[in-house]
């Protein structure tokens, strides 16, 4: 699938997010038109300051509202129908298109006498920068706050998925108990409304601990890994080092001396 067959982000048509858009759109055409005078603006119409003001707020409203109903058409489009980047960027032609038409019959209406393609020419230059200079901006932030959104998920729940990279088990970090391997399965403990649950999930212990990396999810046996966050004792006895999780029905978890020491050195610099 090439890139301009690929879905569009969601955040681009969710309801916040297309107000957010509406209202910067006409603020900085607001402020870009009268105070840079992009194309020396002010001669557009030999009319005084606060006129000039008044006629481009109007054609500034009229363009909002251009990409108002625009922007609600998209919005509901995106609930029923993917919606590629091809799709997407014809949308925002169109948007300009319909913009520049609109400024053109405004001016012909005050100046007659210029020539229509003149006219809708610079009309398309300057609703290009109009629209195409905040919807940069705007879908840049989008996109970063979506990333946070994302990341903060990520902390938050643990995503477990199949041999086949698909998605299976979402748990909360904070219900996560421990994962124990079972010949081509991995038994996910976790706790699901208080009660000690049991998920099978076709994968090696291996690949889920590198699926794990950087979190508190550690390998502590050949067969066990566990969530550190839930440890509340690491016991040393003749037969061995256990943790223990202070969970009713849940066993004790034993620590092979192979990571024992590389454990053992986590927890206390953790727990400190």
């Amino acid at each position: 699938m090439g890139m301009w067959d690929q879905k569009i982000p969601s955040y681009i048509y969710g309801k916040q997010n297309i107000v957010r858009l509406i209202l910067w759109t006409a603020l900085f055409a607001l402020l870009f038109i009268n105070i840079y005078n992009p194309f020396s603006s002010t001669s557009w119409y030999k009319v005084s300051e606060f006129k000039f003001f008044v006629f481009s707020s109007l054609i500034i409203l009229t363009g909002v509202l251009v990409v108002v109903l625009s922007r609600i058409i998209l919005f509901h489009l995106g609930k029923r129908h993917a919606i590629t980047v091809r799709t997407y960027a014809i949308w925002i032609v169109l948007e300009i298109f319909f913009m520049s038409l609109f400024y053109t019959i405004y001016t012909l209406v005050l100046n007659p006498e210029r020539e229509y393609m003149e006219v809708f020419n610079d009309s398309a230059v300057n609703t290009s920068l109009v629209l195409l200079l905040p919807y940069s901006v705007l879908h840049l932030y989008f996109s970063y706050k979506e990333n946070q959104t994302e990341a903060a998920v990520r902390q938050s729940v643990f995503s477990f998925y199949d041999e086949k990279n698909e998605l299976r088990l979402s748990v909360k970090r904070s219900n996560l108990l421990y994962l124990e391997s079972a010949d081509n399965y991995v038994c996910i403990w976790y706790l699901n409304k208080g009660q000690l649950t049991k998920f099978m999930l076709r994968n090696s212990l291996k690949a889920i601990e590198e699926s794990l990396a950087d979190t508190n999810v550690l390998r502590c046996h050949r067969s066990f890994m566990v969530n550190f966050d839930q440890v509340k004792v690491i016991r040393r006895e003749k037969e061995g080092v256990y943790l223990e999780l202070g969970i009713e029905k849940v066993p004790d978890i034993p620590i092979s001396k192979t990571y024992s020491e590389k454990v053992t050195r986590w927890f206390q610099t953790y727990s400190s």
